[in-house]
Order: C-alpha cells, then sequence, then structure tokens
C-alpha cells in the first residue's frame, strides 16, 4: 500500500509545504520540558513551558524558517560542588513549534519556572479577484 501526500490530491495545490511542516513537528516530539498550550483570547495563545531551574541567561527563543524554537542550556557548576545526590536534570533542551502564517511572536516572561510567550494570529483581509476570460 502506498502512503498518500497531499500532493495526490488534485483540488490541494500548493501544499506540499504543509506536508514537510508535518513531518518536520512529528520530529521534533521530545517530551521535555513539559508545555501548555491555551487560548487567551479569539486571536491569542501562550505557550507555557515549565523550565524549573534554568534562568533568562540559559534560555533562547528565535524564529527559523515559520517555526519558533525554544532552547535551554545551564551552565555546569564545576567541580566545586559535589552532590550526594542529583535529582534535579540539568540537561539542554530544544522545543519547537511550527508556526502558521500569520502567526507572530510576542512577549516572552519567565516566571516561578514558567516560560511563557505569547502569540497572536493576524488575519488577513479577505480578497476577492474577478479573473478576465479572453477569446482564444
Amino acid at each position: 500500500m502506498s502512503k498518500m501526500t497531499l500532493g495526490s490530491y488534485p483540488h490541494m495545490l500548493g501544499f506540499e509545504q504543509l506536508e514537510r511542516l508535518l513531518e518536520r513537528t512529528a520530529k521534533s516530539s521530545e517530551g521535555y520540558p513539559p508545555f501548555n498550550i491555551e487560548q487567551t483570547a479569539e486571536d491569542s495563545y501562550r505557550i507555557t513551558l515549565a523550565v524549573a531551574g534554568f534562568s533568562e541567561n540559559d534560555l533562547s527563543i528565535t524564529v527559523e524558517d515559520r517555526q519558533l524554537v525554544i532552547r535551554g542550556r545551564q551552565r555546569d557548576d564545576g567541580p566545586e560542588r559535589i552532590f550526594l545526590h542529583r535529582g534535579i536534570a540539568a540537561r539542554q533542551f530544544q522545543r519547537s513549534f511550527v508556526l502558521a502564517d500569520g502567526v507572530e511572536v510576542g512577549e516572552a516572561v519567565i516566571e516561578n519556572g514558567l516560560l511563557h510567550v505569547d502569540l497572536t494570529l493576524s488575519r488577513p483581509e479577505t480578497v476577492v479577484q474577478t479573473i478576465q476570460i479572453r477569446k482564444g
């Protein structure tokens, strides 16, 4: 059985990029750190990541090719600290979220171990275009 792609549907023209975005999103489904996505208004959203132990200097937020990328890397404590038990993970992470056209990244705030990233959706104006038919 062959895999159906968006390109195999004759009424869906130009959606090949969407298929690539879906594949890219499926590859970035690591479970750390946990996150929430909430709708804060009709055209506003908030992504919240649990980043306990990370400071704002340990985090970076970028938009790369319509993808929101949040990275975290904690600094090494050095040899002066001796742990009898180390149960709090100090690992790096990268979380990616594919952004639809018209989604803009707003403010990012860190508070109480949670990183909040606000998003807004700008809806484009509906454009009606009439195509003239000429005789051949």
